[in-house]
């Protein structure tokens, strides 16, 4: 047995439900307890011997189902569960009776011959049926008119009969069986339309579903969980989002689908959070927390185990609003990018955010941010080319693609091994796709190509010497042509650590400083997000460059300047062969640090 601590709240378990420990986030004790219908001897392991099976009123008294006994007796049942028969009897616990409410209760007791053995009635089966004979689904006539008790056997070894659990099943007796159940249960009438119709609490979500043309998926046959917003829970959504929603015969389809599961799922078969699959198509974590049961990890539901012919109601206080019913504004500030957010509203973009044009979000999470986010032109014009000109899955984008911004920029495509990436700008979470748009969450904020590989170089003071040494390297023309190139560029800084009679003598030597420059330069285009843990891009000068995000020595200084033909990274180094690859030459020039070898490793980190 595993029982919750600080409970009476016991579950029978084995190897295949061991349930790690933990039922609802709350530890367990775990503790052996007999068989049903044997007992221990002393000095002997286990529970050896066998009790001498009784009729079923006695059987309720050895399980200590007392309270059962008692009223069975006072509802003239006792005579019928003594005699012959074969009968399955769902015998409430002693806890049970007392959790029902107080008026119920009295109805029962003042009425004994007809409502109490009715109610007692209702909880049997006119046949035995052992747990294991308690399929997922089944339904079985009850001895109270026909109605029937709904069965469900969950994967994790939990049953319910009507969403009572059993806590002692399969206690035999000499004409029949006894299952004690956690909760005394009513007859089933209605189908949950029915019960949505005439309950006041859920009126607007009455006239959801009618508008959503969903009344006769509820009044049909299934095994339907809906998660069921009350009044309230349509209170709390602004009025322009829910009259956006409730006039959308597609977002509110979408909405309602949200709520229902294909599936029946009783409350007391939730002992941890578990994905499931909605209508809609998406999944809803339901799960609990202590004897609270949550959705996606909030304790939002109010009322539990309302049951219909065809499915059960669990009651909310919260609306629940997937993403294919959310404008891009919407999906955005549900997520991580309150900082983009902002700066698309403050450039004056919310038209697009909220309206019905086919477009993708490319939006960059808040840490990609760094200085003054002041609105200016120039940042207007940046979160206006964060916009594509239609909507795109991830799923569907391939290397080499480019896409229009609504600034009219191209933008390109790159993948990698273990990255997507758009310009200097990768994908960092699943797509959320919203009603008309698509939101892309990235991990930078997107510096769009303005210029050569050489345009970039001259625009930044950093590398006035390196343009000097292209130029008379004689390279101009190669990083100004078109092309697919990474320039891991050494900045001013770099050329100043190289001993001035060194650099000079570099600088007069055209080929070496050729040569140099082309092991800083490798074929393809390689951003950082595309950069693993041993990333070996091939330079033109024909070997491989080692790059790496750990055990690193020099920091790359800024990564991903993006050009129209390549990206440039600007390094405080000067890529050199590896040291392995020095011993034993004899023949090599002077100038160890410009060495030629066959393998180099450039140990940079991309920050």
């Amino acid at each position: 047995m595993q029982q919750i601590k600080g409970t009476d709240k016991k579950y029978f378990t084995n190897c295949k439900q061991w349930y790690h420990r933990k039922i609802c986030g709350k530890p367990t004790v775990i503790s052996y307890e007999c068989c049903p219908g044997y007992e221990k001897i002393p000095g002997e392991k286990g529970c050896p011997a066998a009790l001498p099976l009784v009729n079923i009123f006695n059987t309720l008294g050895v399980v200590g189902a007392i309270t059962t006994q008692m009223y069975s007796e006072r509802a003239n049942l006792k005579e019928e569960i003594e005699g012959p028969g074969s009968f399955t009897f769902f015998a409430p616990s002693n806890e049970a009776w007392a959790a029902l409410p107080t008026e119920i209760l009295d109805a029962l007791v003042s009425n004994v011959n007809i409502e109490l053995l009715n109610a007692l009635h209702y909880h049997m089966v006119n046949r035995r049926l052992t747990s294991e004979e308690l399929k997922h689904g089944s339904s079985f006539p009850s001895m109270y008119q026909d109605f029937h008790v709904h069965i469900h056997h969950y994967p994790n070894g939990i049953v319910t009969v009507n969403c009572a659990r059993l806590i002692k099943p399969d206690q035999h007796a000499t004409n029949g069986i006894v299952h004690v159940v956690d909760r005394v249960i009513t007859a089933v009438s209605n189908n949950v339309q029915t019960l949505i119709d005439v309950d006041d609490d859920l009126e607007t979500l009455r006239t959801a579903i009618a508008a959503a043309g969903l009344t006769a998926l509820l009044e049909s046959e299934g095994q339907y969980t809906i998660f069921a917003p009350t009044n309230e829970a349509f209170e709390k959504i602004p009025q322009e989002t829910l009259n956006r929603i409730l006039g959308d015969p597609v977002a509110l389809k979408d909405l309602l689908n949200y709520h229902i599961l294909k599936h029946m799922q009783c409350a007391e078969s939730i002992v941890s959070g578990t994905p499931m699959e909605t209508l809609q198509g998406t999944m809803l974590e339901v799960g609990c927390d202590g004897d609270q049961m949550t959705l996606n990890g909030r304790a939002i539901i109010t009322r539990r185990d309302q049951l219909g012919t065809n499915g059960v109601i669990h009651y909310i206080n919260e609306l629940l609003i997937p993403d294919s019913a959310k404008t891009l504004l919407e999906l955005a500030e549900g997520s991580s990018v309150a900082t983009a957010t902002k700066l698309f509203v403050d450039a004056g973009l919310s038209s697009h955010l909220t309206g019905s044009e086919p477009l993708t979000l490319l939006a960059p999470l808040d840490d990609a941010f760094k200085g003054s986010m002041t609105m200016t032109p120039d940042m207007r014009r940046l979160m206006t080319n964060h916009i594509l000109k239609e909507q795109l899955s991830s799923k569907s984008l391939y290397h080499g693609q480019e896409l229009e911004t609504l600034g009219g920029l191209k933008l390109r495509v790159f993948v990698y091994r273990n990255n997507l990436c758009i310009e200097n700008a990768c994908i960092a979470a699943h797509d959320k796709i919203g009603r008309y748009a698509t939101m892309f969450t990235v991990d930078k904020v997107l510096t769009p190509p303005m210029g050569t590989v050489m345009d970039v170089l001259k625009a930044d003071d950093r590398f006035s010497l390196l343009v000097g040494a292209i130029q008379t390297a004689g390279m101009t023309e190669l990083l100004n042509q078109q092309g697919a190139l990474t320039f891991f560029a050494p900045t001013n800084d770099a050329f100043s650590a190289i001993p001035q009679a060194e650099l000079n003598k570099l600088m007069r030597n055209r080929q070496e400083l050729s040569n140099v420059l082309r092991y800083h330069l490798a074929e393809g285009m390689v951003v950082s997000g595309g950069v693993g843990s041993h990333t070996r891009p091939k330079t033109l000068q024909g070997e491989k460059l080692e790059l790496g995000m750990v055990s690193v020595q020099k920091p790359v200084a800024e990564a991903d300047l993006m050009a129209t033909n390549g990206v440039v990274h600007a390094i405080n180094t000067i890529v050199k062969p590896l040291r392995g690859d020095l011993e034993g030459s004899n023949s090599r020039s002077s100038m160890s640090a410009f060495q030629q070898s066959s393998s180099l490793k450039l140990l940079l980190r991309f920050i």
